[in-house]
């Protein structure tokens, strides 16, 4: 009796034994076939730049060389004596916006009477949405910063604005930092030979979210759309 509980008890722990190899071979063979060119997990991706730094709202929006989001453009015209007159001004200005409400034009100070206001400055942009500026960037000829961090330091002094600790880095750029606040963004570009393509820009990002969907409406108008082949 003894001797067949024995047996019996040898013959389960093999059994047992048996079943455990072959779960932890399935186990290996479920991980070896598992798809290699699944994309790695980036421990910083798009979410550090929609982060936001600062609450902020449009009305709080710093000053540029007196410049503002939300100006018309007989506003920022105001600051360029003589700019209505500019050839290229005015051919930018009299051509209407287009289906978006969007339209553009742009300013070099050294062409102006007060050019001395605008120190290094190289050229500003503006783009309109419903005849207002709901963003626009500020070109430098220079200096060339050691790092972007410099740059920003520089360009929060004297403003309320949060400390350049406090700036997103834009993911695969090392020399662009980005501030996001309620209602609008500011980034700052060090670069190019010499600091000639360093830039500071403004948008609002509430007009920005309006004329995304504008576009998104006209782009599933078009779509819905039928196509004289198919009808």
């Amino acid at each position: 009796m003894k001797l067949f509980l024995a047996v019996t008890l040898v013959i389960i722990a093999i059994s047992i034994a048996c079943s455990s190899s072959k779960s932890a071979e399935s186990s290996a063979a479920q991980v070896s076939n598992a798809p290699t060119n699944q994309p790695a997990i980036s421990p910083t991706g798009s979410a550090t730049q929609d982060k936001t730094s600062c609450d902020l709202k449009l009305p709080q929006a710093p000053l540029i060389f007196g410049f503002k989001l939300g100006m018309t453009p007989d506003e920022v015209l105001v600051l360029f004596p003589g700019a209505k007159d500019d050839p290229e001004v005015r051919a930018k200005l009299s051509m209407p916006a287009n289906q978006f409400g969007t339209s553009n034009f742009a300013i070099k100070p050294a062409k102006h009477e007060n050019k001395d206001k605008f120190p290094g400055v190289n050229q500003i942009s503006f783009n309109l949405l419903d005849g207002r500026v709901y963003n626009f960037s500020v070109r430098y000829d220079g200096p060339q910063w050691p790092h972007v961090d410099n740059f920003v330091a520089k360009f929060v002094e004297g403003k309320d604005l949060p400390p350049v600790d406090q700036w997103q880095p834009y993911v695969g750029m090392d020399n662009l930092k980005m501030l996001k606040c309620a209602d609008f963004e500011v980034r700052v570009f060090a670069g190019g030979e010499g600091g000639n393509l360093n830039y500071v820009q403004m948008q609002d990002l509430v007009a920005d979210k309006k004329l995304k969907e504008r576009r998104k409406k006209a782009l599933e108008l078009e779509q819905a759309s039928p196509t004289p082949g198919n009808q």
